[in-house]
């Protein structure tokens, strides 16, 4: 996931994504950066093999139909290579500053219903332009029940956060039991489908002295997490890049990611662990 910048930082950005052997270019959705849809034409017109996607959009900033007309648009313009992901939205404060009403989060993934089911009708009225895929691939990621419900009804690919939120709206990050349970209430839930799931990684740090970097890492934590629980993390990567593609292989075989997503930070972390995995 690459937040798009100046045009010349996005093209650059984008090729070497490529040429590193990234499958997936994906853009976020946040107040204070460039609109993902124009951002993931520029990267097609400037790439050749990789998918552009949506990581992921913030569906309740936008009216339905509207966000419809903006991803068939941008479908075409990719000449089909567009991967569609949704969320519900979790940052009150963007909300604030759109002016909108930061509903609870059940209202929120009720509209998100609503968009994908928009997004459907709009691909079928044949008055509508028709995109270059029918359907548009969709990733719904969150880590609530509702949501991950939905995923498992209607999303192709079923992006599991590993951070949620508790009630009073504070982060934490999943530990390796909570992704288990969370793996196992989407599959009793899809119902048979065949789907594909996706995790984000909060963190990836090549080095040959794993147990330092975990310290430096426990004292950004603050003392909330040992070094310890942070390295039994499964979305934190910390070893060489040996050991981090063995460890996403582990975690393959336990949670069924096939599907990895990093952040900017560890792009370059990343780049270097995909040719041990190919």
């Amino acid at each position: 996931m690459i937040a798009p910048s100046g045009r010349k930082a996005w093209v650059d950005k984008c090729r070497r994504a490529e040429d590193l052997g990234f499958d997936v270019v994906a853009v976020p959705d946040h107040l204070g950066m460039v609109s993902p849809f124009p951002s993931l034409v520029l990267a097609a017109e400037v790439t050749e093999r990789v998918r552009l996607g949506t990581f992921v959009i913030n569906a309740p900033f936008f009216n339905p139909t509207l966000l419809a007309r903006d991803v068939v648009g941008t479908d075409l313009f990719t000449e089909g290579r567009l991967e569609l992901g949704l969320g519900a939205g979790y940052l009150k404060a963007e909300f604030d500053k759109a002016g909108l009403p930061f509903e609870a989060p059940g209202r929120r993934v009720d509209h998100l219903e609503r968009t994908i089911d928009e997004l459907a009708r709009f691909v079928a009225d044949e008055t509508e332009p028709n995109p270059v895929q029918d359907p548009i691939p969709l990733l719904v990621a969150g880590n609530g029940n509702r949501i991950l419900q939905l995923a498992a009804e209607r999303a192709d690919i079923v992006g599991f956060a590993g951070v949620g939120f508790h009630r009073d709206g504070t982060p934490f990050v999943c530990s390796a039991e909570d992704l288990d349970e969370r793996v196992a209430y989407v599959r009793g839930a899809l119902g048979g489908r065949d789907v594909e799931f996706n995790t984000l990684i909060q963190s990836m740090r090549i080095t040959d002295d794993r147990a330092a970097a975990l310290d430096e890492i426990a004292e950004l934590f603050g003392g909330l997490k040992t070094a310890e629980e942070i390295g039994a993390l499964p979305t934190f990567f910390v070893g060489t890049a040996e050991q981090i593609a063995d460890q996403l292989r582990a975690n393959r075989e336990r949670f069924g990611f096939t599907y990895v997503s990093v952040l900017e930070s560890d792009f370059d972390a990343l780049g270097q662990v995909i040719p041990l995995l190919r």
